[in-house]
């Protein structure tokens, strides 16, 4: 998939080919198709239960698909190909694709015994192997790009849910990730605390981070996507340019979805 000069960046960074997704006799996806490009940002939309976590949880092979393809930057995900067929990879090298994508998820996981610098430095030190002064210094710095340097010592029960969810987007942008997913991220918050955490994404999607977002928060995917999809049933009922295809809506279950919304 790269250009005859080795350039990568005329490839998609997410490439999805007919995945499909089973628990057992439940067909959660049933061939799931798109593309995203570099720096770009794709909110997913849709009623609970729909895929929508499942297919995101695909992306970074914390799922396994049953059938299709997944590629990032070019790379199957989770399986090698050999004569047409797929080989699961050793889990050691499916966690070596997992590490550069990061991941933040609707509640915070944050290590409650840990500090918040601890819990940043966590994994570019035991993972990567970054030393440790390098890793504190870094994390500084995303600590203070999401407004919580001053909270560098202080324990997840002594932060606000918002700032929480903030440490966690500064967690996974410690690991240098060239892909960022976020599953409802601002869903366990208060309504007063959605904004900060938006913000951060919003400054993020700016700084040309390409990311997948399952979302409700239909400002923020009007204003900060480049598309939208609308999921429902296990398939891409329909997608578009945000702005259009939330004032007008081809599909009825799309429309009967965004009427209960907007």
């Amino acid at each position: 998939m790269t250009t005859a000069g080795g350039v990568k960046d005329a490839q998609p960074m997410i490439l999805a080919d007919r995945v499909c997704k089973n628990f057992g006799a439940l067909q959660v996806l049933k061939g799931v198709s798109l593309e995203i490009g570099r720096g770009e940002v794709l909110c997913v939309i849709g009623p609970s239960g729909s895929g929508k976590s499942t297919f995101l949880r695909c992306i970074n092979h914390l799922e396994e698909v049953n059938a299709g393809r997944l590629y990032v930057d070019g790379e199957l995900v989770g399986y090698q190909e050999k004569n047409g067929k797929l080989y699961e990879l050793h889990p050691r090298e499916a966690a070596r694709q997992r590490r550069e994508i990061g991941m933040v998820f609707q509640h915070f996981n944050l290590f409650p015994h840990r500090t918040v610098l601890e819990n940043v430095i966590e994994a570019p030190t035991q993972v990567k192997k970054v030393p440790k002064a390098t890793a504190v210094a870094k994390a500084q710095e995303l600590l203070d790009r999401v407004g919580l340097a001053e909270k560098a010592n202080a324990y997840p029960a002594q932060l606000s849910g918002g700032q929480q969810q903030r440490v966690a987007i500064a967690r996974a942008l410690a690991m240098d990730p060239k892909l960022m997913l976020f599953d409802e991220p601002t869903s366990a918050l208060d309504p007063e605390l959605v904004g900060e955490v938006l913000e951060v994404m919003r400054e993020l999607a700016q700084s040309g981070m390409t990311m997948v977002v399952v979302t409700h928060e239909m400002g923020f995917a009007r204003e900060v996507a480049d598309k939208l999809v609308f999921m429902d049933g296990g398939v891409i009922i329909e997608a578009g340019a945000p702005r259009e295809l939330l004032a007008n809506p081809k599909h009825e279950r799309t429309q009967a979805f965004l009427s209960r919304l907007l």
